[in-house]
């Protein structure tokens, strides 16, 4: 039963890592499906799923407050301990305490929860994109330009208009925005155009398995170190046993709900985590512990589904 689950996952990994290895795709066109996946087929999905359902079926008040506030007691400890601990600038701690405190939700917790759950993920998904994309990304966006090098020059109000209008650009926090405002107002998608959205959807889980695979090829732990493994200890440890406790003994929520808030918070580092890290210089403080994250991630999640799903 395990292998039936767990085992078109990692081929589809492996399926992507050979076809960079051996040369079928360039590591370019592997970052053109994972665009595709959470630009197109991802906000597709969500938007289908979500519009689909009545509102109280989607919005979960005690998994958004648990989730929610997990994620911002790990960034803020984060934040004090690469402070205090390692000495960080304080620019570079606001991006590397993502690393802490966030999930790969959009390619791998959709690909994973869709095997498990099928379109009942994308309502567990949705939650935590609101999350990630409302409060968490904007504010790491903030702290990191107020706290960098040209900090005396900076335009707050640049700033926070940038900040809101990546937030306006970005089709997972759209979708989801669409998606809930449908159900809300019970529109209904046209029957042509929900196809549509359906049939994008269904390559969403595939090829985000498959881009995550070929997007490990050429990453190596050239630097291990105390703060790298305390990163992945809070990201892939610490993260899925809070909320694992939270939803269990401060929730009246369901099993599956538990189980699916605690996957999703045992996942790797998300790719932006080393996108931003690229952006500000962070390149080698980002990339090892997110492919430590990547193993490690893989290893829980895999125990966590043969525990439950087994």
């Amino acid at each position: 039963m395990i292998m039936t689950i767990i085992g078109p996952i990692f081929l589809l990994l492996a399926l992507g890592y050979l076809s960079v290895k051996l040369n079928l795709l360039s590591k370019l066109q592997i970052a053109a499906v994972g665009a595709f996946v959470i630009k197109i087929a991802l906000p597709a999905l969500l938007l289908q799923s979500l519009a689909a359902k009545d509102l109280h079926e989607i919005w979960f008040p005690e998994y958004f407050a648990v989730y929610g506030g997990t994620t911002f007691i790990l960034y803020v400890a984060a934040f004090y301990i690469l402070a205090h601990y390692f000495k960080n600038p304080k620019a570079d701690i606001a991006i590397l305490s993502l690393g802490a405190s966030m999930s790969n939700t959009g390619l791998i917790g959709a690909a994973v929860l869709t095997l498990l759950m099928g379109q009942k993920a994308m309502t567990y998904i949705s939650l935590v994109v609101i999350i990630e994309s409302v409060f968490l990304i904007p504010a790491v966006l903030v702290l990191a330009e107020l706290n960098s090098k040209n900090s005396k020059s900076v335009n707050v109000s640049k700033i926070i208009k940038n900040t809101v209008l990546t937030l306006v650009k970005n089709p997972l926090f759209m979708a989801v925005v669409f998606g809930i405002l449908f159900s809300a107002l019970h529109i209904e998608i046209p029957h042509q155009i929900n196809q549509v959205l359906l049939m994008l959807g269904q390559t969403a889980s595939p090829l985000a398995l498959f881009a995550i695979g070929g997007g490990i090829v050429g990453l190596s732990l050239k630097y291990v170190n105390a703060q790298s493994m305390y990163l992945v200890i809070s990201n892939n440890l610490i993260f899925p046993l809070l909320v694992f406790l939270g939803l269990t003994y401060l929730t009246n929520v369901s099993q599956e709900m538990v189980y699916a808030g605690t996957i999703i918070a045992s996942l790797p580092m998300p790719t932006i985590f080393a996108m931003l890290g690229q952006a500000y210089g962070l390149s080698e403080k980002t990339l090892t512990p997110l492919l430590m994250s990547t193993i490690v991630g893989f290893i829980v999640m895999s125990i966590l589904i043969a525990m439950w799903w087994a």
